[in-house]
């Protein structure tokens, strides 16, 4: 159970796991009252990641029950504390995976929050005040404006906010491997999903060719036609993966599913990158071979600090890069929530929170 503290006396509506079954529920608890480091706002919407999942059902042994999951959150600022200058009532901004960090490490003092060892999270971590965490699926939120980044104003609510997890997680090993304002590259993305199909848009939107590489030959024509992709690789076709070897310069990984890394090396050229992004429950093979015959990098990345979660959206606004998404009110959580097990979601799910019902 969460720690409640004096100042935690704003009720609030929301939709929680109550234990590991998984099953999303109407909950109400408490928020703190607005500090001096707060803005206080109303969220609109909220995306839903597979990490919800897996927290809602305790698949990885550290779910604080209860949970309120959500990290892809897009509001309205509603308050500001005496100490926030960049942000004011009215304002359109967003909250990712971060709530907390210490502010004090290299990491942070680098603008790399995002791998400090006492990184909190928005859901189920340990606020400063030493609350537990609850996230966006609730209508209403306090948060650190330093972990707050501004929405640009052309960008619609529902279509950014997953951009908060999916987005930046891709746009920053893009950034790291400099795909931004470099020359015309050829790039792999492994995975046409939430994250997949971001990373095609920001390949184009940078001048990049890119190549869908997928298990399923049916997902072709909505990588080309609709998304705008300049090659597709059916993974599961020798022929295919053998005519291609050595014509990537970077490859983005985003599967969950274990897989061995062994065939996908093979299509980037000798000294090229591999960066994973997806997280399987399982080691991932990684042959020697490939990587000592291509002098090739294989790497991870994880979402992004709160800097970089900001140039990805002001980017995002430049380039007109939004999400695709299937709108949802609350009541629908737990159906959603089946389908993505299922993949059967093109690409993410969003809550309407403020379309909330009282039922589920």
């Amino acid at each position: 159970m969460a720690k409640i503290t004096q100042n935690h006396t704003q009720a609030v509506s929301g939709w929680a796991a109550l234990d590991s079954s998984g099953k999303i529920t109407p909950y109400v608890f408490n928020r703190r009252e607005n500090g001096v480091n707060d803005v206080t706002i109303k969220i609109l919407y909220c995306g839903i990641c597979h990490t919800d999942l897996h927290y809602a059902k305790n698949d990885w042994g550290i779910t604080m029950y209860p949970v309120v999951p959500g990290h892809e959150i897009t509001g309205i600022v509603l308050e500001v504390g005496s100490n926030v200058r960049n942000f004011k009532i009215g304002d359109k901004v967003g909250v990712g995976c971060m709530s907390a960090s210490c502010l004090q490490c290299e990491s942070c003092k680098n603008s790399e929050e995002n791998y400090c060892d006492k990184v909190q999270f928005t859901y189920n971590g340990v606020f400063w005040d030493g609350s537990i965490t609850y996230g966006g699926y609730s209508n209403m939120l306090v948060a650190d404006y330093r972990f707050v980044v501004a929405v640009p104003e052309n960008l619609p609510m529902d279509r950014a906010a997953p951009l908060l997890c999916a987005g930046v997680t891709v746009f920053c090993p893009m950034k790291d491997n400099n795909l931004i304002g470099s020359p015309r590259q050829k790039i792999g993305v492994i995975g046409l999903g939430g994250l997949g199909h971001l990373a095609i848009k920001f390949g184009k939107a940078f001048g990049h060719h890119v190549t869908v590489i997928s298990t399923s030959l049916s997902k072709e024509n909505e990588a080309k036609t609709k998304l705008g992709a300049d090659d597709f690789i059916v993974s599961s076709d020798a022929q295919q993966m053998k005519s291609r070897q050595k014509t990537l310069d970077f490859i983005l990984d985003t599967v969950s599913a274990n897989h061995s890394l062994g065939p996908y090396l093979e299509l980037l050229k000798v000294k090229g990158t591999f960066v994973i992004v997806g997280a399987p429950d399982k080691p991932v093979g990684l042959p020697a071979f490939p990587l000592i015959f291509g002098k090739r990098t294989v790497k991870g990345s994880m979402i992004g600090s709160i800097k970089e979660t900001q140039e990805m959206i002001d980017i995002c606004g430049k380039y007109n890069i939004m999400c695709d998404i299937e709108i949802i009110t609350p009541d629908r959580i737990n159906e959603a929530y089946d389908r993505i097990e299922k993949n059967d979601i093109k690409y993410r799910f969003v809550i309407d929170i403020a379309a909330h019902s009282s039922k589920l």
